[in-house]
């Protein structure tokens, strides 16, 4: 397999026709290398349009929702970033490569070392892992710059709404199955959000995620 030629397709047939054309995008998915963040044994689909198969019943987000996402949130590097749902680890790479520090949480032991072991491997030395149940998002360290969650939620509680500072950005996936939204929302003020419909998708469901009994959004 040629992976050279392989990404350079997934970036121009993929993710480049699902409006993702800032450049320092584009260039940083070929500078980091997805298939180091892939399982072995489904090496061959790291450029695939598709979700890739985690431990314990996860998945990776298809690669042009992860660049359409990261395009969106325009991280900037003094500002520090949550991740709920570190799956392989990959999308705390990219992030971290836009931020000043990233803190991504997974609720799976075996998927807070694998992506341990792949960002260590990567040479990504600003992205902390922990491991817990982040769905209502990490009080430990909040306030955040931005919030990325990387599964999907029923709804975004309102405990995650509250742990971004104003001017800050959350990228989510909300709804359930067969039709999701993502969305992206930015804190305006201390009570007031802006929400923005990026597309429609589905992806899997963020594990550990309840159903509370009060929305924000």
């Amino acid at each position: 397999m040629d992976l050279e030629k392989a990404r350079f397709n997934m970036i121009e047939q993929q993710i480049r026709p699902w409006d993702v054309l800032d450049q320092e995008i584009l260039d940083l998915l070929a500078v980091v290398k997805r298939e180091q963040f892939v399982p072995a044994a489904y090496a061959s689909l790291a450029f695939v349009d598709m979700e890739i198969p985690l431990p314990a019943g996860q998945n990776m987000l298809p690669p042009r929702v992860e660049a359409r996402l990261l395009q969106d949130l325009a991280v900037r590097k003094h500002e520090n970033v949550l991740e709920i749902g570190a799956g392989s680890g990959y999308m705390a790479a990219l992030l971290a490569n836009r931020a000043r520090h990233v803190l991504t949480v997974d609720i799976v032991p075996e998927l807070v070392e694998l992506a341990r072991t792949n960002l260590a491997n990567a040479g990504v030395t600003n992205v902390d892992v922990a491991e817990g149940n982040a769905a209502d998002g990490w009080a430990a360290a909040a306030p955040y710059d931005v919030i990325c969650i990387s599964g999907s939620l029923p709804a975004l509680p309102q405990s995650i709404l509250s742990q971004v500072k104003v001017g800050g950005r959350i990228a989510a996936i909300v709804g359930d199955l067969p039709v999701m939204e993502a969305r992206l929302i930015t804190r305006v003020s201390e009570t007031e959000y802006q929400v923005v419909n990026l597309f429609e998708t589905a992806v899997k469901p963020l594990q550990g995620a309840a159903r509370p009994s009060q929305f924000q959004f």
